[in-house]
């Protein structure tokens, strides 16, 4: 949620395979399970937008070979997250989600700022967010983990792009051991993401909504972070960097 942990660091992970196990939620006791509960009624009549909608928890994580990472996970709900802020009743809640980073022809990334109506508002990110757990038959896998990115994509940038056009860039895990999965995607035209974000807001407030990002900038590298004027994820910096050695290196590739 908003809050976070007083020394957060972020570790980087090259991950090439990916495998996803799921496993039983936390068992929370009465006390636990109150404190949640007095919580979560706190945030949402501070910010009545807030929704009590699922969530995927990591439980485990662990490396099966030297490329290939085994994330253990579990079904949960916003409201177990926010127990990880009690200092008598916390347990271990890593919340798991998705980000893009959209590369612009002139070797910039693509940001934008959260609204004020969201968890994290006023927060400068990528594109992206808390992953759900999937309905019906459907599994948890790198090709869902990509249809849930190129989703958000579309849902916060409005530009709509096909998930297989998305390579698993880097995974992170950061503050509370959040684990973060970021797909990047093709290069496109400034002015195109541009044009798709004003088209995107336009219609969100036509229909009476608030746009998820309420505003979108580009940064070239780490360097540019303190000038977007606000918090930041705690991912974004080391991406920018990532981002930096990826543009110095030889065009042959995305």
């Amino acid at each position: 949620m908003t809050d976070s942990p007083s020394t957060p660091a972020v570790d980087l992970f090259g991950v090439r395979r990916l495998h996803l196990v799921e496993t039983a939620p936390p068992e929370l006791t009465d006390a636990q399970r109150a404190a949640m509960n007095r919580r979560w009624e706190e945030m949402t009549s501070a910010n009545p937008t807030l929704f009590d909608g699922p969530v995927v928890v990591c439980t485990g994580l662990e490396w099966k070979d030297s490329e290939t990472m085994v994330l253990s996970w579990c079904r949960a709900t916003y409201r177990l997250l926010v127990l990880r802020l009690d200092p008598d009743h916390a347990v271990p809640a890593p919340s798991v989600f998705v980000s893009v980073a959209q590369p612009t022809r002139d070797g910039r990334l693509l940001v934008g700022r959260m609204a004020a109506s969201t968890v994290g508002s006023g927060r400068w990110q990528l594109p992206g967010g808390t992953i759900e757990p999937p309905t019906g038959d459907g599994g948890l896998d790198a090709d869902a983990l990509a249809r849930h990115a190129a989703r958000e994509l579309a849902e916060e940038i409005g530009l709509d792009l096909p998930h297989r056009d998305l390579e698993l860039w880097a995974v992170t895990r950061g503050n509370w051991g959040n684990i973060g999965f970021h797909f990047r995607a093709p290069v496109q035209a400034a002015d195109t993401l541009k044009d798709a974000h004003a088209a995107l807001a336009s219609r969100e407030i036509e229909q009476g909504r608030i746009p998820e990002l309420d505003r979108i900038g580009f940064i070239r590298s780490e360097a540019d972070i303190a000038g977007l004027g606000g918090p930041t994820a705690d991912f974004l910096p080391v991406l920018a960097a990532l981002h930096t050695k990826a543009a110095a290196r030889p065009t042959g590739g995305r």
